[in-house]
């Protein structure tokens, strides 16, 4: 950047002269030679204007990608940690009870799978941000999703289950890819279940239009989300400071995920929420006419 500076300054000077020989010089010699220099320097100008743009947003692009390396190595270090232990603890053999040994293992296996599981939404999440995915669109009745994602939640959470209250207009129909939408929407659900209130659960799905959007939206009692991480927690791995605090379980990834799905069908998602008074997000989709017209 502090050359692109340097050389301008030049730019700058045979410019103002441009302008000079224009102004008060005479002959046609003048006048040709002027106008040579001004369009030389508009175009170097413009050049510079491109170039500092295209390097701003290349180190911008830079920026985002290191800080995306930098969050999988360390959400992978974690679980190769305990992985590295555990295989040290049985090769040692210091572990002689067989009780022991078998709770060594489930405890690699437990490891292993939630590793697998990380890098599988790690690679799912590049694939629907880069449009690899081959989304397959179809003219969808909306109990079809939020059927799927409901059956996908309930056997998610049956070890504690809650009820959803669901609240939906008949006969509304979206534009969208049947599975990722049901995986957009179990996702907020299983947010909504892992934040709201565990003495007094409650989680509501509701869906109205607006203009020619479905908004589909689901609700909780949770602690909410302060105005300053509402944005934030829509990017990999992050997570709010309540998450945090809670010990809450998660990768940061179920939002981050929502948001690309949501995305690549043309919507939006967004959050409104008051601290103490739970959260509310809300999928906007474009919505659909008859399946037959």
């Amino acid at each position: 950047m502090t050359l692109m500076l340097a050389t301008l300054m030049p730019t700058v000077l045979m410019l103002a002269m441009g302008i000079a020989m224009l102004a008060v010089g005479s002959g046609s010699l003048n006048f040709v030679s002027g106008l040579l220099l001004l369009a030389f320097c508009t175009t170097s100008l413009t050049g510079y204007i491109l170039g500092s743009m295209f390097v701003r947003r290349g180190a911008s692009l830079a920026k985002v990608q290191n800080d995306f390396i930098s969050s999988v190595s360390h959400e992978l270090r974690t679980p190769l940690t305990s992985i590295r232990m555990f295989i040290e603890t049985l090769q040692d053999e210091r572990l002689t009870d067989p009780e022991e040994k078998q709770r060594c293992m489930d405890l690699l296996l437990r490891e292993v799978e939630r590793l697998d599981g990380l890098v599988s939404r790690v690679i799912d999440l590049s694939r629907y941000e880069t449009g690899r995915h081959p989304f397959e669109m179809k003219n969808l009745a909306l109990d079809q999703i939020t059927e799927d994602a409901l059956q996908a939640f309930r056997a998610s959470t049956i070890a504690d289950p809650t009820e959803v209250q669901v609240d939906l207009r008949a006969g509304l129909r979206v534009i969208g890819d049947r599975p990722t939408l049901a995986l957009a929407l179990t996702n907020l659900l299983m947010n909504a279940y892992k934040y709201a209130d565990g003495h007094n659960r409650q989680i509501w799905l509701s869906a109205t239009t607006a203009e020619q959007k479905v908004r589909l939206t689901v609700r909780d009692n949770g602690p909410g989300i302060p105005k300053d991480e509402q944005r934030m927690i829509f990017d990999e791995f992050e997570r709010g400071q309540v998450a945090i605090d809670g010990r809450a379980t998660g990768s940061g990834l179920g939002l981050a995920i929502v948001r690309a799905i949501v995305k690549a069908h043309n919507g939006t998602v967004d959050v409104e929420s008051t601290p103490g008074h739970g959260a509310a997000f809300t999928l906007s989709l474009k919505r659909a006419g008859s399946a037959d017209a």
